[in-house]
């Protein structure tokens, strides 16, 4: 993975390669490993390159600013990029090592060849690789979702041959792009990329709003999946209560046995955790399972949540709690309106002044340092509230 990303995508965190990779000047990546089912590892990966717009700015220059030179540049530099379909057999005569072996299984083509050479050796390698790493066959995985008549039976990675596109065209209305789709069999890949790698690959371009957001959502659904089914996680648990109950309940008190229920719970569910051997080995060997050029700091977003929940309760599920806290108001509201002049200690009238009624925001998170000193720790959501105007386009 660090060779396909100094490599290919030519990232640079010094900015001195200003020649970039296959894709132009990157600033800037986040993938994660995931192992699939049948135990592969692979990598799931958002690419930024230098001068990319966007979805609402690309969507501005080519519907309300009409750029049609925007727009043929982009379409354009897409089509180069992003390849589905089958490369033609330049001559069925023609052997490299890809024609008598997997693709996968073998090194590409040697580059010592002549160039006239090469060139047919590299497009004879490159025919093999798409027919035999990107071309999709309909299976009965492929329709496990499918209700049954009269839904209509689609395939759920939505690879069929009506998708058929003869060239990249551009919604005017929702500012959609859609992208050339020579053979609808064939996953969107990469001829560079699908060339070093020599395994199946899918390359999107996140050029709209919704596009970006069900890529976002695909991903992190797909990362963060659970290995362990459904029915396993059950059973599993239901073994873990059983052997609990053959404990003699008046030995250990209810705070005992409630931890030992959980921890038994636990430790029965991760038995039942299947996990690779690649997935294994790569923890073992201290491999990284997440690669990204920048550092990130974690937030909180539970505490966020509730400030917003304070700031603006919502009607369904925090209406007792605002209608006890409306009830609290009104209540206060008329003991000050019933509070005559005369009922006011004006002897303390400075100090009744000077006085807040304390709220959750008054409340000071503390630390001690490494003097042993007692100091004010900032909050996230204080920090973000009480952000300087410089940072007004920093949002959540």
């Amino acid at each position: 993975m660090k060779a396909f990303i100094s490599a290919v995508l030519g990232y640079d965190n010094t900015r001195t390669n200003l020649d970039g990779g296959i894709l132009g000047i990157v600033k800037g990546y986040y993938g994660c490993v995931e192992a699939q089912g049948r135990g592969t590892l692979h990598c799931h990966m958002l690419v930024w390159v230098e001068g990319g717009l966007n979805p609402n700015e690309i969507r501005d220059r080519i519907i309300k600013d009409n750029d049609t030179d925007f727009k043929d540049r982009l379409l354009q530099f897409l089509d180069d990029t992003i390849s589905n379909s089958i490369p033609p057999d330049p001559d069925p005569n023609y052997h490299v090592p890809s024609s008598t072996h997997h693709p996968c299984s073998v090194r590409g083509v040697s580059f010592n060849l002549p160039d006239d050479e090469l060139s047919k050796a590299r497009q004879k390698d490159m025919h093999h690789l798409v027919r035999q790493c990107q071309l999709h066959t309909h299976q009965a995985t492929c329709y496990k979702y499918w209700r049954g008549p009269p839904e209509p039976k689609e395939c759920r990675f939505n690879l069929d041959v009506e998708n058929y596109r003869e060239e990249s065209s551009v919604d005017h209305e929702t500012g959609e792009i859609n992208l050339r789709c020579l053979d609808g069999l064939v996953n969107n890949f990469n001829a560079t990329i699908l060339e070093a790698i020599r395994c199946n690959m899918d390359i999107k371009f996140i050029g709209s709003g919704s596009s970006a957001k069900a890529v976002l959502y695909y991903i992190t659904d797909y990362i963060t999946k659970s290995q362990l089914k459904t029915h396993v996680a059950f059973a599993t648990l239901e073994l873990a209560v059983k052997k609990l109950n053959d404990v003699n309940p008046a030995d250990d008190s209810a705070t005992v046995r409630a931890k030992r229920l959980l921890q038994k719970c636990a430790h029965a569910m991760i038995s039942h955790q299947e996990l690779s051997a690649p997935q294994v080995c790569s923890y073992l060997m201290g491999f990284q399972d997440h690669f990204t050029s920048h550092e990130y700091e974690n937030l909180y977003w539970t505490s966020f949540e509730a400030f917003v929940n304070k700031q603006d309760p919502s009607p369904e599920c925090y209406q007792a709690e605002s209608d006890t806290m409306q009830g609290s108001n009104n209540t206060s509201s008329l003991a000050r309106e019933h509070t005559s002049a005369e009922e006011i200690d004006y002897d303390s009238m400075d100090d009744f002044s000077n006085t807040v009624e304390p709220t959750e925001q008054d409340e000071v998170t503390i630390s001690v340092n490494r003097n042993g000193e007692i100091i004010p720790k900032a909050t996230q959501v204080q920090d973000y509230v009480l952000r300087g105007r410089l940072f007004d386009n920093v949002c959540l």
